[in-house]
């Protein structure tokens, strides 16, 4: 049945269950509070270290987001904060060029730009965990 569709028609398909199932993961997790739902898994570097990776707190900071808490998501993972709208950007073109061929403006990534990315995210790793303020702050 899928092989009859055209490979068009199956990017749409494919695009729209992932809009689906992103809406339905939003609702979740608007409605679910992670730090006191006690069936999702805990981040596996934090518990085999002790330290909190870039990720530490971005599920707990996209509940608060979702509920209009927005010191409370900064206050969790700013980094994902500040990511997420280029994020959700990026989500939206790639699903417009599947759907219709054409996306939204591109910006010019140069490889400087994705090597300063990757030196703010191994910076924020590392001030998180420095026990001392500010950069305790960082910390979930």
């Amino acid at each position: 049945m899928l092989a009859a569709l055209s490979h068009q028609t199956r990017a749409r398909l494919g695009i729209a269950a992932a809009g689906v199932c992103a809406v339905a993961v939003a609702v979740f997790l608007a409605v679910v509070n992670p730090a006191t739902a006690g069936f999702l898994p805990p981040c596996p570097f934090h518990e085999l270290s002790g330290l909190h990776c870039p990720g530490c707190g971005s599920t707990r900071a996209l509940h608060h987001l979702l509920n209009g808490h927005l010191g409370a998501a900064f206050g969790l993972n700013l980094l994902m904060v500040i990511s997420l709208p280029f994020l959700l950007y990026a989500s939206v073109s790639y699903a417009l060029r599947g759907c219709f061929g054409r996306g939204l403006p591109a910006p010019r990534v140069e490889a400087w730009m994705a090597y300063t990315l990757l030196c703010i995210i191994l910076a924020f790793w590392i001030l998180r965990n420095v026990p001392l303020p500010p950069f305790s702050y960082l910390a979930p």
